[in-house]
């Protein structure tokens, strides 16, 4: 047998591992995914707009955590559930977008008056905060994904730590953040200080969810990039970290999550826009909340209202 043609058995054979290693992985990812009923129907729901849009939330519990986890993590004993991070991912014909909605934010929650949006969490769960995103924002949300504190540690730890650049120094006593000005991979419990220091930050929940969104980019443009995807020693750590890591609505498989995580890296690699919701003002005080961030009425309704068309989004009124 020649020499050519013995080169393209080889290559052949090593397509078909490659294409029973990928479907196989993909079959067992689809074992692994663990689903919760956030967005069961109720009467009011806003319709259907274009493109796609999810729900991403990061919460807050500690009660999978141990004690000693509890203190290496800063994240104290707080045994209730809340959420530190809400975005919505939208993407279709425009985008992809990121938007943040900021913890603080101020909005009707369905039955409990008016609150923080984080609020919603706690008092009902992911059905009723995916109900009080939908009714603040008009849009109709098609996917729900929760990670909690561990789960995050965890993927970032199996993608052997993520690079992150700071302008300026960043040190947070409540999250545990201590980080000097430059740019340093960091380690599970690193970025979890990182994302979640808000206290020191002059610009308070505001800087955060910036922070939150750059992370969030650089972990997708870790995970897909060619390091990972073509080394099965590392890809099949990683799939199983995320989706340990992952809670999804009953409706979401694994390739809506691929779908999402390659949105994510075109933001993260310039080809879309993260974006904070605008608000009014921060630091107005409403009795029983506290402190909270109010909208820009107008601003943030020409914002959904362009996701819900999906239009590009205005270029100016959002940070």
């Amino acid at each position: 047998m020649s020499w050519p043609k013995r080169i393209l058995i080889v290559l052949a054979a090593l397509v078909v591992l490659f294409i029973a290693f990928a479907a196989g992985l993909y079959l067992w990812a689809g074992t692994q995914v663990h689903t919760v009923g956030a967005l069961a129907g109720y009467e009011g729901r806003p319709a259907a707009g274009k493109g796609t849009d999810w729900l991403l939330v990061g919460s807050d519990s500690r009660s999978h955590l141990t004690a000693r986890q509890r203190e290496e993590l800063h994240v104290g004993a707080d045994h209730g559930l809340n959420t530190d991070t809400i975005m919505v991912l939208h993407y279709g014909d425009s985008g992809p977008y990121l938007v943040s909605l900021p913890r603080d934010s101020y909005v009707p929650i369905p039955g409990h008056g008016k609150n923080k949006i984080n609020a919603a969490y706690a008092l009902g769960g992911p059905k009723l905060l995916t109900r009080t995103v939908e009714q603040a924002t008009g849009l109709r949300m098609g996917h729900y994904a929760e990670v909690n504190f561990l789960g995050f540690v965890d993927l970032v730890n199996a993608l052997h730590g993520v690079r992150v650049c700071l302008p300026e120094p960043l040190r947070d006593e409540k999250s545990g953040a201590d980080f000097d000005r430059g740019c340093r991979d960091m380690n599970g419990a690193q970025a979890l200080a990182y994302v979640r220091a808000r206290y020191s930050d002059p610009q308070g929940d505001l800087g955060r969810v910036k922070r939150q969104q750059r992370f969030l980019g650089a972990v997708a443009d870790r995970m897909l990039g060619a390091s990972v995807l073509l080394n099965p020693f590392r890809l099949v750590p990683v799939v199983d970290a995320g989706l340990s890591a992952l809670t999804v609505d009953k409706g979401t498989g694994v390739w809506d999550l691929g779908r999402m995580g390659w949105s994510m890296k075109q933001i993260a690699d310039g080809g879309g826009r993260s974006v904070t919701v605008p608000v009014a003002g921060p630091g107005q005080d409403r009795p029983g909340a506290g402190d909270v961030l109010v909208w820009d009425e107008a601003g943030a309704r020409r914002l959904f209202d362009a996701l819900r068309a999906d239009r590009p989004i205005p270029t100016s009124g959002t940070n």
